[in-house]
């Protein structure tokens, strides 16, 4: 049986969103984003200001230098969150095979519908403008890669006043002839450094890619060569995966200006190490790696990492293993512009109580407590005081 797998991409997710509370900013410039004298970057951009060439994760500065008459929208991620879970809602009206794969993007596997790809596209579009009021682009081929593909050609070919709303489709048997001539980096997994490579194999597009043999390639990337053979052919048979294990939980914060004062970054360090905390045990985990990564004033950003003796999901220990790595980083004095902590090597938490009220138990009580305050009231609900 043939596959339909689509790809749906919500259209400039964030501002569609901010227009459905102030109508009075569509048709014109803006962006969603922080405040460019907190060097605040460009989280989402609405097509007028695409056009004027801000673009996403561009610099606040930057974009407005570009689009002086840009509208700077502080975002509201509460209603993103929102929006997206009623997206999915309506796509799980249609299949319950749905793999998503951000706030705003999703792949379906509607195989065993009898319609037509291109005809559920459609629908799709259209139950999501009506019930949810938002724009989506989508792709339909016989698996994700080609779909994905055919959703950033469809939004790429977009050259009117408002949202794409694209649908592309790629027949069955036409994946390769469909990808060949696009350029290199817009194959699914092919970054900077990797397209880089091929540009010494005097590869600029899908289709070059795909005319070299399978053993040029494979002395060059090694057994990444085969996998990339394969891609540029269109060939791909991973699943619409419902469930993805979770492999890293992180933390961090870029700082409005550069912060030298060792009090106050250790104090952010512990914030954030409790944030991952939280984060662990909301998801019933437990971290065997704490991480640390720094960013210095000038964007130089190393990392640090340490294993733990066992297992955890709590605060004090998450804490301790990022402030040994930062101790041992950090320059007294020297300014730092982000701050970040992360937990790795993840399993399920077994925490078994004790017989007895042990430390660890009454520990774990109080932190139980206070991820109550925390779901009911936001993550900022508790801070901990400073000692006087």
């Amino acid at each position: 049986m043939v596959r339909k797998i689509l790809h749906l991409d919500l259209d400039a997710f964030f501002c569609a969103v901010e227009e459905l509370g102030r109508p009075d900013l569509v048709g014109k410039p803006f962006a969603v984003g922080g405040r460019p004298e907190a060097r605040g970057v460009v989280s989402s951009c609405s097509y007028p200001a695409r056009r004027k060439g801000v673009r996403s994760a561009m610099p606040m500065a930057r974009a407005l230098r570009l689009c002086p008459e840009l509208i700077v929208v502080s975002g509201h991620h509460s209603d993103y969150r929102a929006y997206s879970q009623r997206v999915m809602a309506v796509l799980g009206e249609y299949t319950a095979l749905i793999e998503q794969i951000s706030i705003d993007e999703a792949f379906l596997d509607l195989t065993d519908l009898p319609q037509s790809g291109e005809e559920l596209a459609h629908a799709l579009q259209r139950a999501i403008r009506e019930q949810v009021h938002l724009p989506c682009s989508l792709g339909v081929a016989t698996n994700k890669l080609v779909a994905k593909s055919a959703t950033e050609y469809g939004k790429s070919q977009h050259r009117g006043e408002g949202y794409p709303n694209a649908v592309t489709v790629v027949p069955p048997g036409q994946e390769t002839a469909f990808l060949a001539p696009l350029p290199v980096q817009a194959l699914w997994g092919v970054g900077p450094k990797t397209a880089e490579a091929l540009e010494g194999l005097r590869v600029k597009t899908i289709g070059d890619l795909a005319a070299l043999p399978e053993a040029v390639l494979a002395r060059k990337f090694g057994i990444n060569g085969h996998d990339l053979w394969l891609r540029a052919r269109g060939v791909d048979d991973h699943p619409v995966e419902t469930e993805h294990a979770i492999k890293s939980v992180s933390q961090e914060t870029t700082f409005e200006r550069d912060v030298s004062d060792g009090e106050r970054l250790r104090r952010v360090l512990r914030e954030l190490s409790e944030n991952v905390a939280f984060r662990l045990r909301a998801d019933r985990l437990c971290a065997s790696t704490v991480k640390l990564k720094l960013r210095w004033a000038d964007f130089t950003t190393p990392t640090r990492q340490v294993s733990l003796a066992m297992p955890t999901d709590q605060d004090g220990v998450i804490y301790a293993a990022a402030l040994g790595l930062f101790d041992a980083l950090w320059e007294k004095g020297r300014p730092v512009r982000l701050l970040g902590v992360g937990a790795g090597r993840l399993s399920e938490a077994a925490h078994q109580p004790s017989l007895w009220d042990t430390p660890d138990d009454r520990e774990r009580r109080l932190l139980d407590a206070l991820d109550d305050l925390r779901e009911r009231f936001g993550e900022r609900a508790v801070r901990r005081g400073k000692r006087s």
